[in-house]
Order: structure tokens, then sequence, then C-alpha cells
């Protein structure tokens, strides 16, 4: 197959490149926190340095970090599993593609509900698998419905999965939307669930993430829980992630780490124990910032003519429908057919860096990432809704401010 590059790195080595040529830019693509990791996991990590933890590690993980995982398990999300039953790998990324190179054989399908991270589809490709993707909008709310995870399944399907709260949109599955999702996947025994839980903690207004075992035990034996120490900790340069599920998947996954990675970060991992152990206040305090920063970036991209955007109940990421925009006709005439040309004209009008819907298998939006600074929103907007004010509008001969 075509591996096509990642987007988003792809987006973030441009905005680098832009940047070292001396253009001011306004960054929305940048998909991690903002914010220093909290000092007492960096002094973690210092003391497990000095104290010579600077070795390798068993291929599923120091058992002290996966009794953390553990405990953290039971506490976040009231579910039960033993340390055999988690792996500790190099990001929630390699865990996503070790999963599927563990369990998938050629044509095996597998649901990817879109809006979808933008790696999904590729990583399930390059193990031989199909990604079957089930367009999801705003009418549904940006999720996977019973009805159209019913249609989407076939004899050949082998997993779903759900990445809830979701990057790009924020959406986030309820228990009774849990629920009646379940009751679908109990009718095909075939078909596991991959749960990607990695912005977990980024929620607002009360809602709660949710773990389908945690809705019915039933589906523990066909569940695999993906997480990771780098949304909620800022910890995204530490490249630590874990998942847990049945004891025969989980194994299969440590021996294929055991042949390529061998272990993740020792002292890295040491340092995590002390981020799920110890004070959760910093997550309290970066979650406050994000909410003050999505009220600034949604209100102000709902003033801009043409762009309509709902309000995330998780993550950092805002995900206007920009459609009323396509067709639009810029001041030398050029036409603005694509969200990939918005991108563009955004980029060299108003020096805004963002990312196209169709990289996340949904043409006609884009993700604006909020994990940035109150004035690169409050600038970056006004510079957005300028450069949308030059556009003749479809259907019209004026532009459209």
């Amino acid at each position: 197959m075509k591996l096509k590059p990642s987007a988003s790195i792809t987006a973030m080595q441009r905005v680098t490149e832009l940047k070292a040529k001396g253009r001011r830019i306004y960054d929305f693509c940048v998909g991690e926190p903002d914010f220093s990791t909290p000092g007492n996991i960096v002094d973690a990590a210092i003391a497990a340095l000095r104290a010579g933890d600077t070795h390798y590690t068993g291929s599923a993980g120091i058992l002290s970090l996966r009794k953390a995982i553990s405990n953290k398990l039971l506490r976040d999300s009231g579910v039960t599993y033993d340390p055999s039953e988690i792996v500790v790998a190099s990001g929630a990324k390699l865990l996503i593609y070790e999963l599927f190179s563990a369990t998938l054989e050629a044509g095996d399908e597998v649901i990817v509900p879109a809006p979808f991270w933008v790696s999904y589809p590729d990583i399930v490709a390059l193990n031989g698998g199909v990604p079957v993707v089930v367009p999801c909008g705003p009418e549904t709310g940006f999720k996977l419905t019973p009805a159209s995870l019913e249609a989407a399944i076939t004899e050949k399907t082998r997993w779903v999965i759900f990445n809830s709260p979701s990057n790009p949109t924020g959406a986030i599955y309820s228990h009774q939307e849990w629920s009646s999702l379940i009751e679908v996947l109990l009718a095909h025994p075939q078909v596991s669930v991959l749960t990607d839980e990695i912005y977990e903690h980024v929620i607002y207004d009360g809602a709660k993430n949710v773990t389908p075992v945690a809705v019915d035990p039933r589906l523990r034996e066909r569940c695999v829980i993906v997480n990771g120490m780098s949304k909620a900790y800022a910890m995204t340069g530490w490249r630590l992630g874990f998942a847990a599920g049945p004891r025969h998947v989980i194994q299969a996954v440590v021996k294929l780490l055991g042949q390529s990675t061998t272990c993740a970060c020792s002292f890295a991992q040491t340092a995590a124990i002390e981020a799920l152990e110890g004070s959760q206040e910093p997550i309290a305090d970066m979650l406050e910032s994000y909410k003050k920063r999505r009220t600034q970036i949604v209100d102000g991209l709902n003033r801009i003519e043409g762009i309509s955007c709902a309000m995330p109940q998780g993550a950092f990421y805002a995900f206007p429908d920009v459609r009323r925009l396509l067709g639009s006709q810029t001041q030398d005439d050029s036409v603005i057919s694509t969200d990939a040309d918005l991108v563009s004209y955004l980029l060299e009008e108003a020096s805004a860096a963002i990312m196209g819907g169709a990289s996340y298998g949904s043409p006609g939006f884009l993700r604006l990432s909020f994990a940035t600074s109150e004035t690169t929103i409050s600038e970056g907007i006004e510079a957005i809704a300028q450069a949308v004010a030059k556009l003749r509008l479809p259907g019209t001969n004026i532009e459209g401010a």
C-alpha cells in the first residue's frame, strides 16, 4: 500500500518551516498541551535517573507502573484489571499498531467512525486490514449510532474503533449511548472494541468519560482500553502509553514489543507512577485554562459569516463546519473548492495554520486546536475573520462581511 504521511505531522513541519523564515504564524495545528510537564513528575524522573534507573525493563512495563495503572483504571473508570492484563509501551499510537498487528489477518475489516484521528485508517491498512469508514456528521453529534454500527458490520468485521473524547470533534459517548451500542455489539460476537481514551481527563460541563466495560462487563473479553500519559499530564514527548484488555491479547502485544522496541523508557515509567499516584491538581489547572480558551475560540468562530462551530464536550479542539464557504472566490478569482483550499488560503492570507477536515474523514470542516495561548486565539481568529471577509461567498457578488 501507499502510506500517506501523517497529516498532523506534515502540518507541524510546514509551520516550523514558515516560522524559520521569520513569519508570524498563528498555529492551531498542535495536538498537544502547551503546558510543561508538572514539576513533581519531572522531579521523579530526575530522581530515577540519579538512582540508576536507566536500563531495560520487561517488555510489558515495570510491575509497579502496571499496578498503578490498575489502580487508576479502578479509580477513574470503575473497571478492574490485573497487572498481567496491562501493557506499557512507547506511546498509545504504538499500542494501537501492535494490537492490530497481533490480531488482524489480511482482509479483516475494522470500523472507523468519521471524523477519526488521522492515523487510524492507515494503521489498520498497514496491518493488512480494511478500514471501513462510517460517516458520523453533526446531526448525530459526530458519533456512531446503533443503526449505523449495525449497517457497517459484516462477517469480516473484527474491530470497531471508538475515540471518546474525540480528536477532532471533542464528542463524548454517554452511558446511555454506550448501552445502545453494546446491544448491537453483543449480537456480533466476532467484533472486538478498541476504545481510545487518551483525552479522558480533558472534559467539560460536567461530562464524564465512560468506559464501555464499566457499562456492561459482558464486553470485557472483547474490549481493549488504550490510554497514555501524553494529554492529561502534558507528557507527549515522554512517549508512554498503556493498554488493558483480555490477557491473551495483551500477551500477544507484549511478544511483539519484545521483538520491536523491547520496552518503554525506564525512567519515564517511574515518573509515570508519580503522575498517576501524585497530586492531580495540575490536570485541574490545565482544564481551567482549556475551558476559557474553548469558549473564546468557539464564540470567535461563530461570529464569522459562513462558519458554524459546535461547543466540544472534551479534548482541546474546535471542529467548525465551513461547507458554506466552499465555492467562494478569492480576490484574485481563485475558487475555494475544498477545505484543503481553504486551509491553504488561510495560511497565506491570515498566517493561520489549521487542519482540514478531509484528513479526518470529514470534508467541509476544519480542526483548530485551542491548546495554545489566549493571545494566539484572539489574534488568530481575528486574522481568520478578516481573511474570510475578503471572500465572495457562493451565490453572491459580495464579500463575506
